[in-house]
């Protein structure tokens, strides 16, 4: 059928594929299909099926060569795709485009047909070094200040919430009523709370009248004036007075444990003196910073990684990984996307906004996969017979079909191979301490803010 193919490499790896189908090939299938057609056409003065085919040629010759050539085309595109080298197969997600389809009709009899279509292809680029860098991470360690922070947080925790006589505070947890006054001294509509509970001094009040309370006795009504700064974070309200009033309707405060033997006990009962607790304590801190370090490692060398590789994802690929991106969002809200969609249309969203930071993540993800798997290919990792046997008898108990177990086996190596590069990168590279971070700002990501 094909008598000749070329293949020219497009950007954003994508090629050109170009096909010709000889003439006898075209030809054969145009009688074909004349044939298909002259036993089921109903022409007028002829019974169905008997028409000669010069009289169907001559009422629909033009259409069912043109149906006939798109037929061609397909089957050799398919036979040619079969044949190309495996680098300038198709992603299994890009659709082959015709190009210059207009061009191509009409199909001409006798002659041969040659055609274009451009697809994705799977990124081709070359690994940059991978072994033997220095890169340069954060330095935290455990001292006594974070040790007693975690402590302190743990009295808080097991503190016991009582009523409390006498005069508000700061840090006692009070519920009020509160409501904004105009200048005669009335209610401003929307801006009323009722028994409303919040710590003094935590600022979790909209108008942060936290200090003005404090005095306060319970039942205690209160006139309060707040004037706020130019650069206050009260939404609307920099630079203006305000009247407020105020109701404590109750007040409690924390009775916070001594730290002692008896509390470590509490805590845990292997533990039987405050230095156990603390020892414990430290443990668990380096134990998370480690994991931490670990992580913060693995993402600075996968960033540098990243930026020493220039591959040229295709678009396909990237709009293939976003919307499977979308899709685990959608079942992590348990929710339909027509659901998602209508109250994001609400706050004036479109789809292609929700999709636009999926898309960023995906392509540095598939940046990142696609170094790691070369990687692989390149350090021809082994694995533990034993092991891949174990995890193919979980994973495909019950199949009997060899192919089918040899798929298998084939995805499960490697899976295998796969989950030892990130290891492997680790080990054969260097990290160097560099600025000291405390350490909750490390934990919690903020250091790069």
């Amino acid at each position: 059928m094909i008598v000749d193919t070329s293949i020219k490499e497009l950007e954003n790896s994508s090629v050109a594929l170009t096909v010709t189908v000889g003439t006898e090939a075209v030809e054969k299938d145009y009688q074909a299909a004349l044939k298909k057609y002259a036993s089921t056409i109903q022409i007028k003065g002829f019974r169905k099926g008997k028409a000669p085919v010069s009289v169907l040629e001559g009422k629909f010759g033009k259409a069912i060569r043109e149906e006939s050539g798109f037929n061609t085309i397909e089957e050799a595109l398919k036979e040619a795709i079969e044949k190309v080298e495996e680098k300038h197969k198709p992603l299994s997600f890009s659709v082959p485009v015709l190009q210059d389809e207009e061009g191509l009709l009409p199909f001409e009899a006798n002659k041969d047909v040659t055609f274009t279509v451009h697809y994705d292809v799977m990124p081709s680029f070359d690994l940059p070094q991978y072994k033997g860098l220095e890169l340069t991470i954060p330095k935290v360690k455990v001292d006594e200040a974070v040790i007693d922070a975690e402590i302190q947080q743990l009295l808080q925790q097991n503190a016991m919430i009582i009523d409390k006589d006498g005069e508000a505070a700061m840090g006692d947890i009070a519920t009020v009523d509160y409501v904004e006054l105009d200048e005669e001294g009335d209610e401003v509509a929307g801006t009323e709370r009722k028994e409303f509970t919040f710590t003094l001094g935590s600022g979790t009040n909209f108008y942060q009248f936290d200090e003005d309370m404090v005095g306060m006795k319970v039942d205690e009504e209160r006139s309060i004036s707040k004037t706020y700064s130019e650069d206050s974070t009260v939404e609307g309200y920099a630079g203006q007075t305000i009247q407020l009033r105020v109701k404590l309707l109750s007040l409690r405060y924390r009775d916070v444990p001594v730290l002692d033997d008896e509390f470590a006990q509490d805590v845990k009962d292997e533990y039987k003196t405050v230095d156990d607790l603390m020892s414990a304590t430290r443990e668990k801190l380096q134990k998370a910073l480690e994991e931490q370090i670990e992580g913060v490692k693995f993402t600075t060398l996968s960033d540098k990684l990243i930026e020493m590789t220039p591959i040229a994802i295709p678009q396909s690929m990237i709009d293939f990984e976003a919307e499977q991106s979308w899709r685990r969002y959608l079942r992590q809200l348990g929710l339909g996307e027509e659901q998602v969609m209508e109250f994001m249309n609400f706050r004036g969203q479109s789809r292609d906004e929700m999709l636009k930071p999926m898309k960023e993540q995906a392509e540095k993800t598939l940046r990142l996969q696609l170094i790691m798997d070369k990687v692989k290919e390149t350090e021809k990792f082994e694995v533990d017979e034993d092991e891949v046997l174990k995890v193919l008898d979980e994973q495909a108990s019950g199949v009997s079909d060899e192919d089918q177990l040899a798929s298998y086996r084939t995805m499960i190596e490697d899976d295998m191979r796969f989950s030892k590069v990130g290891p492997f990168l680790l080990e054969q590279n260097t990290f160097i301490e560099g600025e000291e971070v405390p350490y909750a700002a490390f934990m919690d990501g903020s250091y790069n803010a």
